[in-house]
């Protein structure tokens, strides 16, 4: 069974190459672009925390931090966060080498997120 451990976080960037600097500047956090994927990711330095910097966008507005939570049936997950009052808003996507995610809001309007991944620790 999951630990429910925070497993990823996104902080949307204008710019994903000057928020990879200021971080890294900031805490030392290793910054891998990933440009195939429009993304960049980052990692705390004792490789426990992690996450990347998604593009602002409507989908990921300036100011909205999504916490990923390690689950071990996305599926699941997101019928219990229907059947308790919250949104889903990503059904349980691929995301090609690394896993599965889901997102959705709870009854107060805050986003989070769902992962599983394909090569669990």
């Amino acid at each position: 069974m999951s630990k429910r451990n925070i497993v990823h976080v996104e902080i949307p960037a204008a710019d994903q190459a000057a928020a990879g600097k200021f971080y890294q500047g900031l805490f030392g956090w290793k910054i891998m672009p990933m440009p195939d994927m429009n993304y960049t990711m980052w990692e705390s330095n004792d490789a426990v925390s992690s996450g990347g910097f998604p593009n602002v966008s409507e989908e990921f507005p300036a100011g909205q931090v999504i916490v990923y939570i390690d689950s071990d049936d996305i599926e699941a997950d997101l019928k219990q966060v229907e059947k308790l009052g919250g949104k889903v808003i990503r059904a349980k996507e691929e995301i090609p080498g690394f896993g599965w995610f889901g997102i959705f809001r709870d009854p107060t309007g805050n986003m989070l997120a769902l992962y599983t991944s394909n090569n669990p620790r």
